[in-house]
């Protein structure tokens, strides 16, 4: 009996051996020929992805910052943040050195489970899609678009914000903010109506004068449309709505292919 235990032994780690690999070779190989939006679980619209594709080639071309989309029908033994990060790393997503990679990664509600959806961030980003901001948009651009079955419209939504947070044009403090800030929309009507009553109350003092008065109702509207559109400014409807600065239709060539880029679990994770 004791001559066959170091048999028993080296037997289970033989096993182990083999079965170990066998989970990192569940993910899903690089695709060929490359590219950006990976639908392998067919929940995507295909016009819309294929507009998509172009939008996340162009802005790859245009900043290096790489944002691959990958659907999947099952995770199999894995988590969906092990998952995506590991597929992350695999694909290499980003430039090699810049870590300027991000993937969403999109496990639909169906038989195998619920919903479940990972933003992983490359190192390099990790400051500008910050944790908490990777949680916001799964959580107010995301996950609602999923649970009404538009696939689409929650991925494009996410695209949109880590384009334009990845680019400078916005900081992650702006996005965190939310749509419609209630201090700032405050503020804003509080300026409109302190202008609309000084203007009544000069019309007032300037009644015989009519053409002095309907200049000042005239200015008044000038400025009440002025901050109007100040206050839209600061509102994310526009932001994830797909008319950034990469909207649009596109020419050129496909996408290249990954860069080499690094992960080291920044992101955010979520389920419905």
């Amino acid at each position: 009996m004791n001559k066959r235990k170091p048999f028993r032994g080296l037997l289970m780690l033989s096993l182990l051996m083999v079965i170990l690999p066998l989970k990192a070779a569940d993910l899903p190989e690089r695709p060929v020929p490359p590219r950006l939006v990976n639908d392998l679980a067919g929940v995507l619209e295909p016009e819309r992805t294929a507009m998509l594709e172009a939008k996340l080639v162009a802005f790859d071309d245009s900043t290096s910052t790489q944002i691959a989309i990958v659907t999947i029908p099952s995770l199999g033994d894995y988590d969906i943040t092990d998952f995506a990060d590991r597929l992350a790393e695999k694909w290499g997503v980003g430039q090699k050195g810049k870590n300027n990679g991000v993937l969403i990664v999109l496990k639909p509600k169906n038989d195998e489970g619920p919903g479940r959806i990972r933003i992983s961030v490359g190192y390099g980003l990790e400051e500008v899609i910050t944790d908490a901001v990777s949680k916001r948009i799964i959580e107010t651009e995301m996950i609602p678009r999923f649970r009404e079955g538009d696939y689409t419209g929650g991925i494009e939504a996410a695209a949109n914000i880590i384009m334009q947070l990845s680019s400078g044009k916005y900081k992650a403090e702006d996005y965190l903010k939310g749509e419609g800030d209630p201090i700032a929309g405050l503020i804003v009507l509080v300026v409109i109506l302190l202008i609309f009553a000084l203007v009544i109350f000069k019309g007032r003092q300037n009644y015989y004068h009519a053409g002095t008065n309907t200049g000042s109702i005239l200015s008044t509207l000038m400025w009440m449309n002025m901050l109007g559109n100040m206050g839209q400014r600061g509102k994310w409807s526009d932001f994830s709505g797909g008319r950034g600065p990469f909207g649009g239709g596109f020419g050129g060539g496909g996408f290249g292919g990954f860069g080499g880029g690094s992960f080291g679990g920044g992101g955010a994770s979520g389920s419905w």
